[in-house]
């Protein structure tokens, strides 16, 4: 939570010493949990993003396969022979990637199967090329699996046409079936539109189709899906596209791929640093991906307004990082929570919170973060002084975390990392120790059970954000959603009445870092109950932590706002425990600005 200290400000009369202390340990207590709080948050952020990093390297990979001439897609030493290694490490932004590459192959049954009916004497019709990517220093990721496939030019008959494979995969390589595309080709005469959709392998061929350059316009797009298509080239809008519209050559045989996933929602509110709605903010959201460049074009670039209660929701945005852009006339930016450039994933619903203040000539937005991990850091002060000038803030958030339930039952009120309230007696909590899963009888797991947790005080009336946990891998035998949880909050200690995301009894979370419904907020103490639950008695869902991220104020992580300086230049001194400090010069010759700093350990 950041505060103001001034080299002027004195204890008021009529605070003891005792008071005194007592509120110094208590707002200790509350900015120790602010970086644990932000740091869980900000790692499934980076996780997401090294998650699309390596997508991108996939698409790129198969591209150059794609581009070799057929007789030399193989590998290096293996079967098919030719030109790819089995092996190689990739650098992508600060990240190493290790790649390994498997091809093979594949008798398509279109003209016949060796030995078959007909029988086809030449059955190496195409290759399926595999890709497995793994990040040894990225944390939490998993292997990522791609597969594609790659035909040779030349077909197979003395056709004037050509052909055209059209491969749609997810965000994380995995091919999509049923997905709509529709093709035009307004070259020909008379000219042809084809409507159809992929197959389990998430593929339409297209045989025997008329050449022409840049002749096919293809979208593709499947209910609840974001949309991907192909871009005349030289149109002013976008004249240099990056995934123009496809050329067919006779005889050949061209490839595309487009990858699409489940819409995101975006809620956006504009408040005050005392959480008070600003309405009818202006504000711009750009996505990171790209349709065109020289110049670049970006898919997703539009300017938005929150309502007259100080709330925008963007409903259908496509997974991306995206950056926020103000422009509003009567109001600068003050914060962002969770962060000014954030991460959506596919099929989510996320919660981002504009910190607004009534512009004030020449300020300063800064951002600290780790150099090593670039998450924002909490419990950082920022220091600007200047001649007849000092003032000091500090930056904080609050997350609370369980990964141990080995203690045992009994524990009411969360002191003992280790225990928890109650359970039904069917969950084991220590055999291993850290891990919550279900009982074991004579060989046979339990069916069900439950566990419910300690009560959690966040010190003060809060709102609540996301709900986080890590589940191990979960075997399919488990069934659907072997892991549920529900939340209770309240302002008493007492009365624990659990709701799921919908805010009544009825709903569970299943999905890990979901947002909390708003029914908890103004609360100050939470429990949650984990349900587990298993279709197959010889396997057990198992959870290695449980988490949740809350705010007791619109203070956002990692920022610092300073309003209402005077023209010249500012030292900024910036320190942490643990780190190294930091100390430069700033000018305030604009009406506002932002800057970034790096600390490092």
């Amino acid at each position: 939570m950041a505060f103001l200290v001034s080299k002027k400000n004195k204890f008021q009369s009529g605070i003891s010493l005792v008071e005194a202390l007592v509120g110094t340990a208590i707002f200790v207590l509350l900015v120790l949990s602010v970086y644990q709080a932000y740091l869980m948050t900000m790692n499934v952020v980076r996780a997401s993003r090294i998650k699309i990093i390596a997508t991108a390297l996939a698409n790129e990979q198969f591209e150059i396969m794609r581009n070799l001439p057929y007789a030399d897609v193989g590998i290096l030493g293996g079967l098919p022979v030719g030109k790819i290694p089995y092996s190689q490490n990739l650098i992508r932004g600060d990240k190493e990637f290790n790649v390994k590459t498997t091809i093979r192959s594949i008798d398509d049954p279109f003209d016949g199967t060796i030995g078959g009916t007909p029988n086809d004497s030449a059955p190496a019709d195409y290759k399926l090329a595999e890709l497995e990517i793994n990040c040894a220093t990225c944390q939490n990721f998993p292997t990522l699996k791609l597969t594609t496939y790659i035909a040779p030019k030349n077909l197979e008959s003395s056709s004037t046409n050509g052909a055209i494979f059209i491969q749609v995969f997810n965000s994380l390589g995995q091919p999509i079936p049923e997905v709509n595309v529709h093709i035009e080709n307004n070259q020909t005469i008379p000219t042809f539109t084809i409507d159809d959709t992929t197959n389990n392998d998430g593929l339409l061929q297209i045989v025997d189709a008329p050449p022409g350059a840049e002749a096919y316009e293809i979208t593709v797009s499947k209910p609840g899906y974001t949309t991907e298509q192909t871009y005349t080239v030289g149109d002013p809008a976008n004249p240099t596209p990056s995934k123009p519209h496809a050329t067919v050559l006779t005889q050949q045989l061209t490839q595309i791929s487009f990858i699409i996933d489940e819409f995101s929602d975006l809620s956006v509110t504009s408040v005050n640093d005392t959480c008070l709605e600003i309405p009818n903010i202006d504000f711009s959201l750009r996505g990171f991906k790209l349709i065109g460049t020289s110049p670049e074009i970006y898919k997703y670039d539009s300017a938005h307004t929150t309502n007259s209660s100080g709330s925008k929701i963007i409903e259908e945005l496509e997974w991306d990082t995206y950056s926020i852009n103000f422009n509003d006339e009567n109001y600068n930016l003050a914060g962002v929570i969770p962060s000014s450039m954030f991460t959506i994933d596919p099929g989510a619903s996320q919660n981002l919170k504009l910190i607004v203040a009534p512009k004030n000539p020449n300020s300063l937005l800064i951002t600290v973060k780790d150099a090593s991990t670039g998450l924002p850091l909490s419990d950082v002060s920022v220091q600007l002084t200047a001649t007849d000038y000092d003032n000091t803030l500090i930056t904080g958030r609050g997350f609370i975390r369980q990964t141990d339930w080995s203690g045992g039952a009994g524990q009411e009120n969360y002191t003992d990392t280790t225990k928890y309230f109650d359970s039904d007696g069917k969950v084991e909590i220590a055999d291993p120790a850290g891990v919550i899963q279900l009982k074991k009888v004579f060989d046979e797991y339990e069916t069900d059970g439950l566990l419910t947790s300690s009560t959690f005080d966040t010190g003060s009336v809060s709102n609540f954000h996301q709900i986080l946990w890590q589940s191990l891998d979960q075997p399919v035998e488990t069934g659907v959603d072997p892991v549920r949880l529900q939340i209770a909050t309240n302002n008493d200690n007492t009365t624990w009445n659990f709701k799921g995301p919908d805010g009544t009894a009825n709903s569970y979370y299943t999905i890990t870092d979901q947002n909390i419904s708003s029914v908890h907020d103004d609360d100050r103490y939470l429990r949650y109950k984990v349900y587990l639950q298993t279709a197959d008695i010889t396997k057990t869902p198992a959870v290695s932590d449980v988490s949740f991220t809350f705010t007791s104020a619109c203070v956002p992580p990692g920022q610092v706002f300073f309003s209402g300086l005077l023209l010249g230049s500012y030292t900024v001194n910036i320190s942490k425990t643990g780190y190294q400090p930091y100390t430069n010069t700033v000018d305030t010759s604009l009406l506002w600005q932002e800057f970034e700093i790096t600390l490092t350990p």
